[in-house]
């Protein structure tokens, strides 16, 4: 899940909400909205190898 911040940066937060603290977690911040998005498909590429 990505989300524009107000310093024009976008963030990877997880689909899931963290347990402990009843939030999403930051998965990292990105200058631009592709690099976010290549983040997210190697992320869900590790989950399955």
């Amino acid at each position: 899940m990505i989300r524009k911040l107000k310093s024009g940066d976008y963030r990877l937060y997880s689909r899931k909400l963290d347990p402990k603290t009843g939030k999403r977690r930051n998965l990292g911040t990105f200058k631009t909205r592709e690099a976010a998005e290549k983040h997210e498909r190697d992320i869900q590429y590790f989950k399955r190898h």
